[in-house]
C-alpha cells in the first residue's frame, strides 16, 4: 500500500508504519492524519498482520505539527487545515485526536519505536500505542504551554493513566523537551536502547508475539486492558473476563493452546481476527454487559 506522508512495510506478520516527512523531521499534516487512519484501518482488515510498529523516517520520530502556516497554524477559522466547520456549530475534531481514537480502537498491539525527536502530537499519538522503546537519541516534549494552546490528542486520558497525574503536570506544565533517560524514568517508555539497535528491539518484542500468540486473544486482550482503564469498579473486568474466558474456551484457539502445550510444540493457531472475535466483541455495546 501507498501513502503520501507513510511508509507501510509488512514483513513477516509485522507491519512497519514508517512516518515519511524527513526533511520536515516528520512533522504532522492533515494527510499525514488521514495516512495513518487509513493504515491503520488497513491493518486491522489484515490478518496476516498481527504487530504495528511505527517509527519515522531519518533523524526524528514526529518535531509535532507543521508549523509551516505561521502564526495561524493553529486556527482552524483561518489555517491551512480549517473547513470552517467551527463557524456556528462545534468545534472541529482535533486531528490528533482523531488518530489517538482509531490506535486506541486497533485490533492489533503496537509498538512505537521512537528514533529522534518526538514533541506535540508527536508525543501524544504515541500514548495510545502499547509499548514505547526509545533510542538513546530520542527527545520528548509536550510541548503546548510554550505555543499558547493545550495538550490535544487524547493525551489529557492518556497520559496521566501511563505516568501518573504529578509526572504528566510536570512535563506539561514546563513544555520542556527532556531526554530518553528521563522519559524511561517518568515511565512513559519501557527501554532505552542504542539508536542502531532501536528497529532490531522493536522487532524482537514484536517476533515474541507474532509467534507465540493467538491473535484473536491479543485482540481481546489489548480492549480488554485499555478500556477497563476508565472502569468504575473491578466487577466490570469480572463481567468481561467471565465472558471472554466462556466463548474463548470453546474456540479451536483454545484448543490448540492447550494440545501444542502438553505436545510441546510450537503452537498454530488458527483464528483470525477478521472472522473469529467472538459475538461478545465489542463487549462495551453488549446490553447484557451493562
Amino acid at each position: 500500500m501507498t501513502y503520501e506522508t507513510l511508509k507501510y512495510e509488512v514483513a513477516d506478520r509485522v507491519l512497519t508504519l514508517t512516518l515519511n516527512r524527513p526533511d520536515r523531521l516528520n512533522a504532522f499534516t492533515t494527510q499525514m492524519m488521514h495516512d495513518l487512519l487509513g493504515a491503520f484501518d488497513a491493518a486491522d482488515a489484515d490478518d496476516d498482520v498481527r504487530v504495528i510498529i511505527v517509527t519515522g523516517e531519518g533523524r526524528g520520530f514526529c518535531a509535532g505539527a507543521d508549523l509551516a502556516g505561521g502564526a495561524d497554524t493553529f486556527d482552524y477559522m483561518k489555517g491551512a487545515a480549517s473547513d470552517k466547520t467551527g463557524a456556528g456549530g462545534p468545534p472541529p475534531r482535533d486531528g490528533g485526536g482523531r488518530v489517538s481514537l482509531r490506535i486506541f480502537e486497533c485490533l492489533k498491539p503496537v509498538i512505537a519505536a521512537v528514533n529522534g525527536p518526538a514533541v506535540g502530537v508527536g508525543a501524544t499519538m504515541q500514548l495510545p500505542m502499547d509499548i514505547r522503546i526509545a533510542s538513546d537519541k530520542a527527545r520528548f516534549g509536550f510541548v503546548f504551554s510554550r505555543r499558547g494552546i493545550v495538550p490535544e490528542a487524547c493525551s489529557s486520558w492518556f497520559l496521566p493513566r501511563l505516568v501518573g497525574i504529578q509526572q504528566a503536570l510536570d512535563w506539561t506544565y514546563s513544555g520542556r523537551v527532556f531526554d530518553a533517560n528521563e522519559a524511561l524514568k517518568g515511565g512513559l517508555v519501557k527501554e532505552v536502547v542504542p539508536h542502531d539497535q532501536l528497529l532490531a528491539r522493536a522487532n524482537e518484542i514484536a517476533r515474541e508475539i507474532a509467534d507465540n500468540t493467538s491473535q484473536v486473544s491479543v485482540a481481546l486482550a489489548r480492549q480488554m486492558m485499555w478500556r477497563m482503564l476508565g472502569a468504575s469498579h473491578p466487577m466490570e473486568a469480572h463481567r468481561v473476563d467471565s465472558r471472554g474466558v466462556f466463548h474463548m474456551g470453546q474456540s479451536a484457539d483454545a484448543k490448540e493452546g492447550v494440545v501444542s502445550f502438553l505436545e510441546k510444540r510450537a503452537p498454530s493457531y488458527p483464528g483470525k481476527v477478521s472472522e473469529d472475535l467472538p459475538d461478545i466483541f465489542p463487549y462495551w455495546e453488549d446490553p447484557e454487559y451493562k
